[in-house]
């Protein structure tokens, strides 16, 4: 891997750690279903005219983004509002082992032992992180958390069974089903939407450009450029840097404080998820 690929696979992990704390920050002002179908909705206008509807699939893509975006950005960030932000990212974390499971069911990847005792001591941390005393009475946030993580499991799953229809094509039209399904559920299940529209302050804009613009259409761009350049091998310790980048920007930007439980079950989840997303290469 050449320098300019590791800085890539660094910018690309800090931009998506970046963007997950300003998520936090505009929960604060715009409610999270509607947050995330504006920032869709910018990443479609950005995209959509650079690529090709993929003729044959849209109607799959559409049902896939239900399981890869509605669900899991409508309960993910909804859990989000009641948690810190060190501790949903790293509950979040549970998508890797699940993404194994289903590539199993689905697709008949093998799992083995080393990777069930890396799921093994990924859930040991989910388990320590739950059983902190602050989040007692936070179950239902932690449930939509965990529960979103693993839609986006299946739902990457899913897309894998697609096949390869160009990652810049795939993240235009993924963006362009997301932010209509996320406005219905927006309007199912939240209010206030006109009220923080009117409302909003040039910091909270901002906030929805970066996210819009530089976390998803920017972002996901450089995401896919590196993944068409290193082996999935190179880039799985990379994605690992993304929670520990948003528990330390949690504490200084955010004034969060960790807790023994959390550090603790942090590392056990890192560790867990490592020796699952790290694949051996054969010698």
């Amino acid at each position: 891997m050449t320098l300019r690929q590791v800085l890539l696979n660094l910018l690309v992990q800090l931009i998506m750690a970046s963007g997950f704390l300003l998520i936090k920050v505009g929960l604060g002002h715009f409610p999270p279903i509607f947050l995330m179908a504006v920032r869709f909705a910018i990443a479609t206008l950005v995209l959509i005219w650079f690529v090709k509807p993929p003729v044959g699939m849209l109607w799959r893509i559409f049902v896939i983004v239900i399981f890869s975006a509605t669900i899991p950005y409508s309960a993910i960030f909804t859990g989000l509002q009641f948690l810190d932000a060190s501790t949903a990212i790293l509950l979040i974390q549970v998508q890797v082992p699940f993404m194994a499971v289903f590539g199993a069911v689905l697709l008949g990847e093998k799992l083995g032992m080393r990777r069930i005792s890396g799921m093994a001591v990924a859930f040991v941390g989910v388990a320590l992180i739950i059983g902190e005393p602050r989040l007692e009475g936070s179950l239902v946030p932690v449930a939509l958390v965990i529960g979103g993580a693993i839609s986006w499991g299946f739902g990457q799953t899913l897309i894998r069974k697609l096949g390869d229809i160009g990652g810049m094509r795939l993240l235009a039209w993924v963006a362009c089903f997301t932010f209509p399904q996320l406005f219905v559920s927006s309007f199912i299940f939240e209010t206030g939407q006109i009220e923080a529209i009117m409302t909003a302050g040039w910091s909270d804009w901002a906030v929805i450009g970066y996210l819009g613009l530089f976390m998803t259409a920017f972002g996901y761009s450089v995401w896919y450029r590196v993944l068409a350049e290193c082996e999935i091998n190179q880039v799985a310790p990379f994605v690992l840097t993304n929670p520990v980048f948003v528990v330390i920007g949690s504490v200084f930007f955010l004034g969060e404080q960790l807790t023994v439980f959390t550090v603790i079950g942090g590392l056990f989840v890192i560790a867990g998820i490592g020796v699952v997303a790290i694949v051996r290469q054969p010698k």
